[in-house]
């Protein structure tokens, strides 16, 4: 069996929702919906929380996650990309238990109502094509960025991206290119690619489109509420999103 690692990354600071790894979401704590939906994959081998805090360590274990190690707060700033805390989660594991997982798949707790079905596509897809580097979900955005704009230094508006198409803005968006906007929903990555490559991604990126509704990313205040509303009202369900949520007696 393919040894899967998921990793939730859920350091102790946050500016826009203080501690909000670990604040209430309908009933439970932010981060253990992401700890269920890894658990409840049917891919995952193992799921691990690298956090800098030791509260949210303690509450991810009550969940189910492991937190064997506590990530330097060197890695745990604002500014702090994803590369170097998942190098410090690997190297860790194999210098101090011999641990080498084949595949890494990140599950950032600000998903919360992620499908444990997408969580087993993206590494399902990962394994049939073992030429590509990673997976990263994906969704057709809103905007699309042939229609975008910048202000210049005259405070004159320019398109923001240089195309082969003389006023791509005033053009029907069926005639534009189909982009595609990264959630940062689920993404599936070979270990190799982290700790060789020096990669969360490597060059060859496979997608796992999603319908736009399909995602929610909690990044203020607003989202929080408005994503806590679609699972008590019962639009979105634990039964749609494939998992339950549990708390270890321990």
């Amino acid at each position: 069996m393919t040894e899967v690692l998921a990793l939730i990354p859920a350091r102790g600071g946050s500016k826009s929702i203080p501690r909000k790894n670990i604040q209430p979401f309908a009933g439970y704590p932010l981060i253990a919906y992401s700890i269920a939906a890894g658990l409840a994959a049917e891919t995952v081998t193992r799921v691990i929380v690298s956090t800098d805090d030791e509260e949210i360590a303690q509450i991810a274990m009550r969940y189910g996650a492991e937190a064997p190690f506590l990530r330097p707060a060197a890695l745990a700033q604002d500014d702090t990309p994803d590369l170097p805390v998942f190098q410090h989660a690997l190297d860790w594991l194999s210098a101090e238990e011999g641990y080498f997982p084949e595949i890494v798949v990140q599950l950032r707790p600000t998903s919360p109502l992620r499908k444990t079905a997408h969580i087993d596509q993206a590494v399902y897809r990962l394994l049939d094509h073992p030429e590509a580097d990673s997976v990263r979900s994906v969704c057709i955005p809103f905007q699309n960025p042939y229609k975008m704009w910048r202000i210049d230094e005259e405070q004159y508006l320019r398109p923001l991206m240089n195309t082969e198409f003389a006023e791509p803005y005033n053009m029907p968006r069926q005639l534009l290119p189909q982009v595609y906007w990264q959630t940062g929903y689920v993404d599936a990555v070979w270990a190799e690619t982290i700790l060789e490559k020096g990669s969360m991604t490597g060059d060859r990126i496979l997608p796992l489109v999603l319908e736009p509704g399909e995602w929610i990313d909690i990044d203020s205040p607003d989202d929080w509420r408005r994503a806590e509303r679609l699972l008590e009202s019962g639009e979105i369900s634990f039964e749609s999103l494939g998992f339950y949520i549990r708390e270890d007696n321990w």
